[in-house]
């Protein structure tokens, strides 16, 4: 009696639209209105909550002179406070929320599944290894003093990228298959979770508190001096993620259409989990582990477009719009200020659980 292999849950998506053929050079293909207006209004919407956020404050600015602000038309006092003092905590939050986006855009096309993301692959447990080591360990042994010199969002990046090439090499066998990127990513994410406790266990309680204020993924204190490295990074990486769309759409069909269609399927595979990997590491090394935002918004996305898969520019900026949005409630409107990545493990853990449960229905069907 042969033994069926396990479903694969396939990402949700509404009904495929036809669009308007367009061609620009040698690149032709098929644009929709919905793939336009949902970025420009993602957009459009992230530009007032982030000019909202750097209003609010216990010195409070009006939305206009916010605005006038930026285009340099405020007054000196307001200049300071908005460009010095909240622009950096905003902008950061922004490109955090866009790499995570589009590197979840790219996990769940490429393996198929709504539950691949940074989080449940173990990539961002991965970095919280690398910079709760270099918190706890700075101060004992000459590891430690290695980890604190090359400090926290280095040692976080480290950690992340580690990370990434275990589940690259484990998950490798003739080509990356999705579901075992999966499974794979499941187990590095318990044994990183288990190398956190543990760290946690023996450190000092200063050193303890700090590093849990930083697992939990924070924008506090955040300054120019982090937004540049993060903005270099998406800088490069962010176009190309969306020249590796193409290829992208043709390997969510498996990798016997993929080698049918002339796609060198080693190469690509390695160039996607690449940039995914890459995204969510200088995400993390900057905010922490800002976590569910590359697993809840490309389905968002994914829905709002009526698309076959998650577009990568509608869910950066919808990752974007999350984590400024998240970060302006936690200050706004709770009675306490928390770091933004409580609120988003609590608008993602049940988005997990009901996919879960999604995903099980389907299979008993």
């Amino acid at each position: 009696m042969s033994v069926a292999a396990p479903a694969r849950p396939e990402p949700a998506a509404g009904p495929v639209r036809a669009g308007r053929p367009v061609r620009v050079g040698p690149v032709s293909g098929l644009l929709r209105w919905r793939d336009v207006a949902v970025p420009a209004v993602a957009f459009a919407v992230l530009v007032l909550a982030a000019a909202l956020s750097i209003g609010r404050g216990d010195y409070p600015i009006g939305l206009g002179e916010v605005l006038r602000t930026l285009v340099g038309l405020g007054e000196q006092t307001q200049e300071f406070v908005v460009l010095q003092l909240r622009a950096p905590r905003v902008v950061v939050g922004a490109l955090v929320g866009l790499a995570l986006g589009v590197s979840g855009a790219l996990f769940q096309t490429f393996a198929r599944n709504p539950l691949a993301a940074p989080d449940t692959l173990g990539i961002t447990t991965g970095a919280s290894v690398g910079a709760v080591a270099a918190i706890v360990l700075s101060g004992g042994t000459s590891t430690g003093a290695i980890l604190g010199g090359l400090g926290v969002p280095v040692a976080a990046l480290l950690g992340a990228l580690a990370t990434g090439a275990l589940l690259f090499g484990l998950a490798w066998r003739t080509g990356i298959d999705g579901y075992r990127l999966v499974l794979v990513g499941i187990a590095l994410w318990s044994v990183g979770a288990a190398l956190v406790d543990w760290l946690l266990t023996r450190a000092e309680i200063h050193d303890a508190a700090s590093a849990y204020v930083w697992i939990t993924g924070s924008l506090n204190a955040r300054t120019w001096d982090d937004v540049v490295p993060l903005g270099l990074a998406v800088a490069v990486l962010l176009p190309l993620a969306l020249a590796a769309g193409r290829v992208l759409g043709v390997l969510q069909f498996g990798d016997d259409t993929a080698r049918g269609l002339g796609v060198r399927l080693t190469g690509a595979q390695t160039a996607v989990v690449l940039l995914a990997v890459c995204l969510v590491a200088f995400a993390v090394s900057a905010a922490g582990p800002i976590t569910f935002v590359a697993l809840v918004v490309p389905q968002i996305a994914v829905r709002l477009t009526g698309g076959s898969r998650p577009p990568l520019l509608a869910a950066g900026l919808l990752g974007a719009l999350l984590v400024v949005g998240a970060d302006l409630v936690t200050r706004t409107v709770l009675p306490q200020a928390l770091p933004v990545g409580i609120l988003t493990a609590v608008i993602g853990a049940p988005y997990l659980l009901w996919l879960l449960v999604r995903g099980r229905r389907r299979s008993t069907v």
